[in-house]
């Protein structure tokens, strides 16, 4: 999204339930494995018989009331291993509107990836083992109307006020959850 852009009610609902997945991802802790959830309209959800009436009224105190309000149910957790590709292959039923992911990674600066091995084992092995590196999850969401979001928080900076935000952080991911979501 570009700074002209305002964002619109979808994207500003995607962005709340993003950085409340992330959020309850860092409670959680570090090195964990990448953790999948569907998103779906809170008052659609709401509606379901049979949900714990503790977990309604958990859900109800904090739902402003907005139709465009997005509740995650967590799926499962993902094996790291070409995540992309499993992304591209995953089918979702029409009462979810979007889908999410935490997933953690290590980062390098530019310059030191293109010193890394050509083979990939290699090239793993060089990252995780360089000075430089830094650890750092991302919560991305994506819905089937097309909005993306992502919130990245850095190990070394582990606090809510310091977790970066937007739409195009990792392109890759939110284009995988996309595809995720795509009939055909």
């Amino acid at each position: 999204m570009t700074q002209d852009a305002m964002p619109t009610a979808r994207q500003i609902a995607l962005a709340h339930v993003v950085v409340d997945i992330e959020r309850t991802a860092a409670r959680v802790g570090w090195d964990h494995a990448p953790t999948l959830y569907a998103l779906v309209r809170t008052q659609d959800f709401l509606q379901h018989d049979g949900l714990p009436e503790e977990l309604v009224a958990s859900i109800r105190a904090e739902w402003d009331g907005s139709p465009e309000a997005l509740s995650a149910i967590i799926q499962d957790d993902l094996d790291s291993d070409d995540l992309e590709n499993v992304l591209g292959h995953l089918a979702w039923p029409p009462t979810v509107v979007g889908a999410a992911l935490t997933v953690e990674r290590v980062i390098v600066p530019p310059e030191v990836e293109e010193q890394a091995p050509k083979d990939p084992e290699e090239a793993i092995a060089f990252i995780s083992a360089h000075p430089a590196r830094t650890e750092v999850r991302l919560a991305a969401g994506a819905l089937r109307s097309g909005e993306t979001w992502v919130a990245l928080r850095a190990r070394p900076f582990d606090s809510d006020d310091k977790v970066g935000q937007g739409s195009e952080l990792a392109p890759g991911l939110t284009d995988a959850l996309l595809a995720s979501l795509t009939q055909d």
